[in-house]
Formats: structure tokens, C-alpha cells, sequence
């Protein structure tokens, strides 16, 4: 007789454990109509999308915007400033279908570049984005000037915001070292590793049409070439078809096609 009461509190405890270890989920809100024509005005991956990979970029921006915050320094944010940053993530994992940037927590845009102590105001600033590290993991900061730049029609094969969001996919695998190891095959590492260093021999030696500051290290090249990959994608075929075959392998994507 006295066991019947506790038999019908076991399930009653196991839904309270359950309840309480549940995550809640964050409230994802659609992409208004006027969210829309922005990206379609602003945006030239998005605008070349057709209209079902439209819908699933749309859907990616407002899980991004659920799950991290995006907060202005200095500045009055905009809706474009919103847009921008949020499909600067989406594109370098839009190939992916449930990529998550566990490692980022917060944006900080700030209005220009900064320097080293992150000050956008007078002195030395050289400094356009940069994803943090120490008491700062977990964040990235962004200029406003180049994050707008990087969408621009004059931008060429730059986008400072995709540079950025590359170094967090590079980072994921808990080294940021131009071996994104979470996205590229176990028999890929070593000829990825291989043509990194034979292209970087050439920017030296100019004769490579990448951005110089893709010799810094590994990780910045992979950041850079990443950014040529995503704006000038049939330029870099051309030139660079090796290059451009490893990176469609590392993305799951195929931009110039």
C-alpha cells in the first residue's frame, strides 16, 4: 500500500529533472519583408540565390540573430548594419546544415577601425575586425566603415566581416591555424596544407593576385583566399583552380557555379 504513492511520483520526478535540464530555446522571428529587400539590395550572395536557397539563407540569418547578440559601441545601429553582419556569418557556413558558432556569443560593431587596446579614437588605428581571445573569447568586433565596405560594389575580393567569421570556423576545432579540421577531410589536410604554402611562396615572390596579407600565416591566408572565394568566386577559378576545388570541398559550396 505505501509503495503506490512513490510509484506515481517517479514519473512526476522525471519530468521536473527533464524540465529543469531543458534548454530553452531562443524565440526565432522571421525576416520581414523589408529584411528581405535589404539583403536583396545589399547582399549580391543572397541576390543570386534562387528562391528556395533564398528562404534557407533568410531562416539561417534569423537563427544567427537568436542566438547571438549584436551590440553597437559608439554608434546607432541600423537594421543594415543587422543584416550585414548576420549574412557574413551565414555565408562562409551556408553550405552546412546545422552549423551553430558555439564559440561567439556577441558582436561588437564598432564605427571605424580600432587599435590594440580597442579604442576607435585617435592614435594608431589600424585594426578592422578581430575575433576575441583571452577575457574577450567569445566576441568579435567589427568596424561599421569596413563592414559596409565589404558589401560594397567597390569591394573587389575583401569582405573584413567573412575574413572574420572564416577565423571562427578555423577556430572551432580549437586551433585557429588556416586547417579548419571540423570542415575539410582527414586526406585533404596535407595537400590543403601543401598548396597554402606553395601560394604563399608566390604572393611572396609576386606572382599571385591574392591579397599580400594572406602571408602573415596559415590562418590569414585561409581567412583571405576564403574572402576571394565568397566575392569574386569566378575569378578565383580562373586563376586559381586548385585553390578554388579545396575550398568548395571545405565549404560544401560551389559559388561560381
Amino acid at each position: 500500500m505505501n509503495s503506490l504513492p512513490f510509484a506515481y511520483l517517479i514519473p512526476i520526478f522525471l519530468i521536473a529533472i527533464y524540465l529543469i535540464l531543458k534548454k530553452k530555446k531562443p524565440k526565432i522571428d522571421p525576416l520581414t519583408d523589408t529584411d528581405k529587400k535589404i539583403l536583396d539590395d545589399y547582399v549580391g550572395y543572397y541576390h543570386q540565390l534562387d528562391s528556395t536557397d533564398k528562404l534557407r539563407f533568410e531562416q539561417k540569418i534569423a537563427e544567427f540573430f537568436a542566438a547571438v547578440k549584436i551590440e553597437p559601441v559608439g554608434l546607432e545601429m541600423t537594421t543594415l548594419d543587422e543584416l550585414l553582419i548576420a549574412s557574413s556569418a551565414v555565408i562562409p557556413i551556408f553550405g552546412f546544415a546545422d552549423w551553430q558558432y558555439k564559440n561567439l556569443s556577441t558582436v561588437l560593431l564598432y564605427p571605424d577601425t580600432f587599435d590594440k587596446d580597442f579604442q576607435f579614437e585617435g592614435g594608431e588605428r589600424q585594426i578592422m575586425g578581430m575575433v576575441g581571445s583571452g577575457y574577450m573569447n567569445g566576441q568579435m568586433i567589427l568596424s561599421r566603415s569596413a563592414l559596409r565596405q565589404g558589401f560594397s560594389k567597390s569591394a573587389g575580393k575583401e569582405n573584413t566581416a567573412i575574413h572574420e567569421f572564416v577565423h571562427l570556423l578555423d577556430k572551432s576545432d580549437g586551433a585557429t591555424d588556416g586547417v579548419p579540421e571540423n570542415l575539410i577531410s582527414h586526406e585533404y589536410t596535407l595537400p590543403w596544407i601543401k598548396m597554402m604554402h606553395e601560394e604563399m611562396a608566390r604572393i611572396e615572390d609576386n606572382k599571385s593576385d591574392i591579397n599580400p596579407y594572406a602571408i602573415t600565416n596559415e590562418a590569414e591566408f585561409f581567412a583571405v583566399v576564403s574572402e576571394y572565394f565568397f566575392e569574386k568566386p569566378y575569378l578565383l577559378k580562373e586563376k586559381h583552380p586548385d585553390l578554388y576545388q579545396q575550398l568548395s570541398r571545405i565549404f560544401a559550396q560551389h559559388p561560381a557555379n
